[in-house]
């Protein structure tokens, strides 16, 4: 996620460095829900794997007006989404009513798919629910027409929505946890508030499928949400792992869907799990270690983790991300390449990599191709 200068990076190395678990509750504390959901929210998709194959697409506000969203490149790009990495699903987030709503709705009618994510930060909590709002009423619209849709209410509010965690940014917030002056009981008590705030603003403006996208082992109660949602960067060595960890989410009764997941570009990256971006020295702007890139770690990592997924049946798999236009690749001077220490499936190449204002365009990494094949055997 980029917004208010957060970017999704910082929130994994945050988030990871925090150790979510130990402060935002602990998974088992949370309930298993009984009521009914809607017949578009059912388990996984065949007997053998995961029904809802996808990518996250990010309605980007970039570092320059180059690199912010624009509709022709956001509709080659989901062309590119449906017919070379071959997804049935593109999750689209970030902020902004408008450039949500013109993504969703190209999504749909090139018969994607669509998982529908707001994510207004660091704003009133009136403004970041009535952005959700109008988020809804534009996916109900689109429900109602015949696209298949889901809506997620948000995404880890304990970083991202103030009053849950003092800090004006999530990466105040990251430095007061970090610095153990939270109280995880009062900031608890607080995210459980909002969450249901945005659940009964969800359920008020749609009736699709509803979730939320959780931090592994928040705490949430997914007695409000039809889909248990999971943003999931875990690193194991045998597979057997993954699905140990994993298994309890799908002891709560309800269709569980990772609704993130990646890794890194260079070697050691995937150990690193959410922390792989810490070598990037943001006064700097450039690498402060010496990485090896690899775009086959990050392709055999995401092979692994998606075959895991398909093993378990769940409902859905969206990797974290399509393209990052602001994470510039530089062929040859590796402590600017700010590729490797990208999530993105593609990556950018700038014709001055000099001008902030240069034209660009991405092009597949490893990982792409991978997933493209992936995807592709779970046609039909």
């Amino acid at each position: 996620m980029r917004g208010n200068g957060i970017n999704r990076a910082q929130f994994l190395g945050g988030a990871a460095a925090v150790g979510v678990a130990g402060v935002a509750g602990s998974f088992a504390a949370g309930r298993a829900g009984a009521a009914q959901r809607p017949a578009a929210a059912g388990r996984g998709g065949r007997s053998g794997g995961v029904r809802h194959r996808g990518v996250m697409y990010e309605v980007v506000t970039g570092e320059s007006p180059a690199t912010s969203w624009q509709a022709d490149r956001m509709r080659a790009d989901l062309r590119a989404v449906k017919n070379d990495l071959r997804a049935n699903t593109v999750s689209v987030f970030g902020d902004g009513v408008d450039r949500l709503g013109a993504t969703a709705s190209e999504a749909a009618e090139r018969g994607l798919n669509v998982w529908l994510q707001p994510r207004l930060a660091d704003r009133p909590h009136s403004e970041i629910l009535d952005h959700l709002a109008a988020t809804g009423e534009h996916a109900e619209r689109l429900r109602r027409q015949g696209a298949d849709v889901h809506l997620s209410v948000g995404c880890e509010f304990f970083l991202f929505v103030p009053g849950i965690v003092p800090g004006d940014n999530a990466l105040e917030r990251v430095r007061n946890l970090l610095a153990g002056t939270v109280d995880p009981e009062l900031m608890q008590r607080r995210l459980t508030s909002f969450i249901s705030r945005a659940a009964k603003v969800g359920r008020s403006v749609f009736h699709g499928p509803l979730t939320y996208g959780a931090a592994h082992e928040d705490e949430v109660d997914w007695d409000l949400f039809d889909i248990v949602s999971v943003n999931y960067y875990s690193y194991f060595r045998r597979r057997s792992e993954y699905v140990a960890e994993l298994a309890p989410y799908l002891r709560l009764g309800k269709p569980v869907a990772i609704t993130e997941c990646g890794t890194c570009t260079y070697v050691g990256a995937p150990e690193a799990g959410g922390m792989g971006w810490d070598v990037f020295d943001e006064e700097t702007g450039e690498i402060k270690a010496d990485l090896v890139r690899s775009e086959r770690v990050q392709a055999a990592y995401l092979s692994d983790v998606l075959d895991v997924f398909e093993s378990m049946n769940l409902y859905a798999s969206l990797v974290y991300n399509f393209v990052s236009p602001d994470s510039q690749h530089r062929p040859g001077d590796p402590r600017r390449d700010l590729d490797m220490v990208g999530y993105s499936l593609t990556k950018t190449l700038k014709d001055d990599p000099d001008d902030p204002d240069s034209d660009w365009h991405w092009e597949p990494k490893e990982s792409f191709h991978a997933v493209a094949r992936h995807y592709g055997r779970g046609r039909g």
